[in-house]
């Protein structure tokens, strides 16, 4: 079967190294934020001011402060990282992203918690992590899934379109063009006639060389 088909064609491996890439990068931008040994040399309650004046701006209630506004910045700041590491994954192994995500999260918190006295360490921030991280991977899977739906439908028609032609061209062959005959030169027909039992009885002709 593979004689007849040929070589396999490789797969293609662009969305591995592109995602992975990605997630490497993506992994260490959140490793150095959430453990740099001094929160405020980053200025984050600065820009937490500013949004939140913002979001009060847009009609956000005063109730909405810093505490909320950090779960909800801990749950976005894991929804790249989940949705890298869904692209990362083979199509049979996401599972494995369900934990990968709360692994790297504790990990995160362990080590604020053991590691770096001005950080403080929370299991409500693991919680937020993991809810942003499967909030990508979701969106990782659902694209996935409909782009592997979309290629089949591709491929589903090219084939349909090939075996249609192939139908259509054995219902209506090509007309058979007439071979004409080609009268043989002096030389093939004498070696073309019957043996002479009689070399005298063979005629002779010219030959034109």
């Amino acid at each position: 079967m593979t004689d007849v088909l040929g070589p396999k064609p490789p797969r293609s491996r662009a969305r591995l190294w592109v995602a992975t890439l990605l997630l490497l990068v993506y992994a260490g931008f959140v490793a150095l934020v959430t453990l740099w040994p001094n929160p405020s040399d980053l200025e984050f309650g600065g820009i937490a001011d500013r949004v939140l004046n913002v979001l009060y701006r847009f009609g956000v209630p005063e109730s909405f402060g810093f505490d909320e506004l950090e779960f909800t910045a801990n749950i976005g700041m894991f929804v790249p990282l989940g949705f890298f590491l869904g692209l990362a994954l083979p199509r049979r192994g996401w599972w494995l992203a369900l934990f990968l995500v709360p692994g790297y999260s504790g990990f995160i918190e362990f080590t604020q918690a053991t590691a770096l006295e001005s950080r403080v360490s929370s299991i409500l921030d693991v919680f937020a992590n993991t809810t942003g991280g499967y909030i990508g991977l979701l969106f990782a899977m659902t694209m996935r899934a409909m782009i592997y739906a979309r290629d089949r439908r591709i491929i589903a028609r090219a084939i349909w379109e090939r075996d249609a032609e192939i139908i259509r061209a054995r219902q209506h062959p090509l007309p058979q063009q007439r071979v004409t005959q080609r009268e043989p030169d002096p030389a093939t027909r004498i070696f073309e006639q019957p043996a002479w039992r009689d070399p005298q009885d063979a005629p002779t002709e010219r030959l034109p060389f």
